[in-house]
């Protein structure tokens, strides 16, 4: 399980490290473009109910962290697709209760 650290918090998003690998080559893409955008999920560890979205945007510090040494392998067609998400006007939703961790990046893709 990977991690998402944004803004000044130091409290940290666990997100899969193969969703995570997805996530960082379209947020950092869309950031280096300088186009902001949203990030919404559920909440998966049950502590609070409801959702959370963040603004994307290049002045605010952004780090991922993975758990695996080694590099994920990217679907080109979940990335075209986060992509494509990421410009509409909800932004990108992604959500982590669907499936199993092994199968989450599927849900991206259908």
């Amino acid at each position: 399980m990977g991690q998402l650290y944004y803004g000044d918090t130091a409290e940290p998003i666990d997100i899969p490290d193969r969703l995570l690998a997805h996530l960082k080559v379209v947020i950092t893409t869309k950031l280096r473009r300088a186009e902001s955008f949203t990030l919404t999920w559920r909440h998966e560890d049950g502590t609070s109910s409801g959702r959370s979205s963040l603004w994307l945007q290049e002045s605010i510090p952004l780090r991922f962290v993975f758990d695996s040494a080694e590099a994920e392998q990217l679907d080109p067609e979940a990335l075209q697709d986060m992509a494509h998400r990421a410009s509409s006007s909800s932004g990108l939703v992604v959500d982590f209760d669907d499936l199993p961790a092994e199968r989450k990046i599927a849900t991206l893709v259908a």
